[in-house]
């Protein structure tokens, strides 16, 4: 086994516990590993006016990927307002670090597996096995925004209908970026044998920018006829993912409408305590749990560290270690099942490093019996 560099992004609120516990149980599964902290988040913006430094994208560059905690998002104005002084004057805005990550290392693909755990009582219903593929650079999450129209922008007469205080976003969805999604869903399911993909859009009412994703998807699906595949109008989607989640396998679709659908999907399999995904593109990938920073529990070691370890399941499996990866997933399903340490959330008193202890022993014990 190769010895890898992990960039190693805990961030803020709960991210370094959450981190913590990730690498006990990566150490007790033998992923032999040089873990380089960078730094990003919340205080680096306040201290900064930045939330993901050069020397931090440097450090990503210089790496096979990265693990990333969570970070405090807010507002544009409460975010200036926090900056240090010398920094409040100078125009800065604020921008989600992972977003940018995405973007600038163009990891288009946001892998999101939600798969209900036998035994955990959160379950919204047994044998749920979703796979959400989510374009992770266009659409919505671009960041060209106007808090009133510009000037420029009065020339398109559909923008002269608007209040001239209106605030505007712009989405941006193009065939090369809908395509590829598409495709990276397609491989998936013929690589893992999953029956059916199902494209998501509202091409009913955002007509051009839906359209162009429906009809990307329709061309890519007709290069796969031994895989099922379906459509839907995200609305309806969000009502049958909660009538029927067994009729669906792997879904794909755009950024915003994808950032949705995998937090319904992860409340599906027990909330998010279990939501976890890859930022995966062709050269590089960040593996994170989905949770966010959660700083009211920040620094009480309480909460569900299951997200970030399946995340790094999830990061092991992308480096070509599948046997490490499939024995982390067997230890983790195992302790669900046995109710061995359940957070607060699952109805226990277990504490953040209980559960990844609990994890590593059965990872040791099944090593033993090997």
């Amino acid at each position: 086994m190769s010895n890898y560099r992990v960039a190693w992004l805990p961030g803020d609120g709960i991210g370094p516990e959450v981190c913590d516990a990730a690498r006990l149980v990566l150490d007790a599964a033998g992923f032999q590993a040089d873990y380089l902290h960078g730094d990003i988040g919340w205080e680096f913006w306040r201290a900064e006016g930045e939330a993901l430094p050069a020397r931090t994208l440097d450090l990503l560059r210089n790496t096979d990927c990265a693990f990333f905690g969570a970070i405090t998002s807010k507002p544009a104005a409460e975010a200036v307002r926090e900056l240090a002084p010398e920094f409040q004057t100078r125009g800065l805005t604020y921008r989600s670090p992972i977003v940018r990550m995405r973007q600038l290392l163009d990891l288009y693909i946001c892998l999101r597996p939600c798969r209900a755990f036998p035994g955990n009582p959160l379950n919204y219903r047994d044998h749920i096995d979703l796979v959400i593929f989510r374009e992770n650079t266009e659409g919505m999450y671009i960041g060209v925004e106007f808090p009133k129209i510009p000037e420029a922008l009065l020339a398109v007469p559909a923008i002269r209908t608007l209040p001239p205080d209106a605030a505007i976003s712009i989405r941006s969805v193009t065939r090369h970026a809908s395509r590829r999604i598409v495709e990276a869903a397609f491989q998936y399911a013929r690589k893992n044998g999953r029956r059916k993909v199902t494209a998501v859009h509202k091409a009913n009412v955002l007509r051009a920018t839906c359209g162009v994703f429906l009809e990307a998807a329709r061309e890519v699906a007709a290069r796969y006829p031994d895989i099922e595949f379906d459509t839907a109008n995200v609305d309806a989607m969000c009502m049958w993912l909660l009538k029927n989640p067994l009729n669906y396998d792997v879904i794909v679709t755009t950024n915003l409408f994808g950032d949705i659908l995998s937090d319904l999907c992860s409340q599906l399999v027990g909330g998010m305590g279990f939501g976890y995904s890859g930022n995966i593109g062709e050269k590089y990938a960040v593996f994170e749990p989905t949770h966010g920073s959660a700083p009211k529990y920040a620094g009480q070691n309480k909460v569900n560290p299951l997200a970030a370890i399946l995340a790094a399941k999830m990061m092991v499996e992308w480096l070509g270690e599948r046997e490490i990866a499939s024995n982390i997933e067997r230890a983790v399903a195992g302790v669900v099942e046995r109710g061995a340490a359940n957070t607060y959330d699952l109805g226990g008193s277990a504490s953040t490093m209980d559960v990844a202890r609990s994890v590593a022993e059965s990872l040791r014990c099944a090593h033993v019996m090997r």
